[in-house]
């Protein structure tokens, strides 16, 4: 059942107050308009600036308002004055139904009685819930969703239809772009999708499937509006070396959120946990996976999601779940989950069980959810890791990033001296390969880093001496670390999928 078809149900059963959550009042309102004229009804719309006044009615008609009823309470006793059928839209009147205005509270329990004995309906539209105790019987709460595809498809028809009469504007787009870029707006209210586009089409005179980075930048104003969750930029999946196994799951699933994927039966993928060595390329996959399907990169940052009042951690990470999903299809980072959770199973005798709790929110989110947010999480040390995390259903998949071996090594060398403009031909990588053994890619970066700053401090070209003398100089990890990474080798046999195509305790 459609939100349309809900809310015309509860009208004509004779719901009488209904409170819908959202802050698209126009896209209300026109679906209000259509269900009082099938229903032979008529809508009056109500904000403290107009007063109640028949719906439609412009902000320049003076004439029309009634300043009598900018007091709710006048407002609501308009609404049982008036005897025909009709549908009464009171806007933002939340902040009116609180302890200091309880004359408003009662009379609309009050109101609620009499209107189930007659034809006529209070909706209430507000982006945030918010009801007294007095209320929570009488008061019907519906979520209303941001628009779908096909509205979104109908707004760029419409759009494009206006421009059609300017000769210097372009319009650029085949089916695939179409996709794309309707695939970027989706989690925009329609105004927003309408503000974004408009801007594209007059800073570029054009409209194109490259414009798709427009649509984030719109995205990226939600994510800092919200304050719960950061927007980071995406790295090219190029820059990735080796985990050749992770990116060939990944490559098969660049086109699972479109309406093919969806029409071919295949739900939209739920996330990865990647374990491994530190400095292997964890984070550095998840911000490629953005890059490599398109989508907003957002950042989770359990620390910031701990309040000090009570109730108030669970009901941020709700706050941040919530903003993730209204942005979505999006990729989701949740970095080093093993400490952010922590302490989880132990939490109700350190912390009073806010960890605990903050925890069941976001694993009841991970089973339950239906948007396309795609969860990347990394961890380092699978002891600090709850079991419940690691049960199927929660991800997809989990991958084990291991040191890179020798092939991979030398990709990594040839992504970071091409970064820097040297030509990776004129180094010898069989022996900066050798060299590196037991390197990670964090590393191998650092030594090519610091043989550029030995090479310009000596004014000479980087050369193979300089990087084999910064690997000869760096101890790493896993000679200071090896019998953590052997721990962590063992428990991912068998347990975890290699992110590489071999086999897990083995140097390929």
């Amino acid at each position: 059942m459609t939100i349309a078809q809900d809310i015309e149900l509860l009208i004509r059963a004779r719901y009488p107050l209904l409170y819908i959550i959202t802050s698209e009042e126009t896209r209300v309102e026109d679906l209000l308009l259509e269900i009082a004229a099938k229903r032979q009804k008529k809508l009056y719309s109500w904000s403290c600036t107009t007063g109640l006044v028949p719906s439609g009615t412009s902000v320049q008609i003076s004439k029309q308002r009634n300043p009598a009823t900018r007091e709710p309470l006048a407002a609501l006793d308009e609404v049982i004055a008036h005897v025909e059928p009709a549908i009464y839209l009171f806007k933002d009147l939340h902040p009116y139904l609180s302890k200091s205005n309880f004359m408003v509270t009662r009379r609309l329990k009050e109101i609620a009685l009499h209107l189930k004995h007659s034809h006529k309906t209070v909706v209430l539209v507000s982006p945030l819930l918010e009801i007294p105790a007095e209320l929570e019987k009488e008061i019907t709460v519906l979520n209303f969703p941001l628009p779908n595809r096909e509205e979104l498809t109908a707004l760029l028809h419409q759009i494009l239809a206006d421009v059609q009469q300017f000769k210097n504007v372009v319009i650029d787009l085949d089916s695939d772009s179409r996709e794309r870029l309707l695939q970027a707006a989706l989690g925009l209210t329609l105004g927003e999708a309408e503000n974004v586009f408009a801007k594209i089409l007059v800073k570029s005179q054009r409209l194109s499937a490259e414009d798709v980075g427009e649509v984030f930048a719109q995205k990226q104003q939600i994510i800092r509006k919200s304050g719960l969750l950061d927007y980071c930029a995406a790295e090219e999946f190029s820059c990735v070396g080796g985990l050749a196994s992770l990116k060939d799951w990944l490559g098969k699933r660049v086109v699972a959120f479109g309406d093919e994927a969806r029409q071919f039966g295949l739900p939209a993928p739920k996330g990865i946990l990647l374990l491994g060595v530190q400095g292997c390329g964890k984070s550095l996959c998840a911000k490629s996976v953005a890059s490599l399907w398109q989508l907003p990169l957002l950042r989770f940052d359990m620390g910031r999601m701990f309040g000090s009042l009570v109730g108030s951690s669970e009901e941020n990470v709700r706050r941040a779940i919530a903003v993730a999903e209204s942005v979505a299809p999006a990729v989701l980072w949740v970095d080093e989950i093993d400490k952010a959770f922590a302490g989880s199973q132990s939490s109700w005798g350190g912390d009073g069980g806010t960890t605990a709790r903050v925890f069941s929110t976001f694993l009841t989110w991970l089973s339950e959810k239906s948007a396309p947010v795609f969860v990347v999480a990394t961890a380092n040390d699978i002891s600090n890791l709850p079991p419940e995390l690691l049960r199927k259903g929660r991800f997809d998949e989990i991958f084990f990033v291991d040191l890179p071996a020798g092939a991979e090594r030398e990709e990594i060398f040839r992504i970071h001296l091409t970064r820097r403009g040297r030509d990776a031909a004129l180094f010898d990588l069989p022996v900066l390969v050798k060299t590196s053994e037991g390197f990670s890619g964090a590393e191998i970066e650092q030594a090519v880093i610091s043989a550029l700053f030995d090479a310009f401090a000596a004014r000479e070209e980087l050369s193979t001496a300089h990087l084999f003398s910064s690997l000869r100089e760096t101890v790493p990890l896993a000679r200071t670390m090896d019998e953590q990474i052997g721990r962590l080798r063992a428990w991912a046999d068998g347990r975890a999928r290699s992110a590489s195509n071999r086999i897990l305790n083995h140097e390929a």
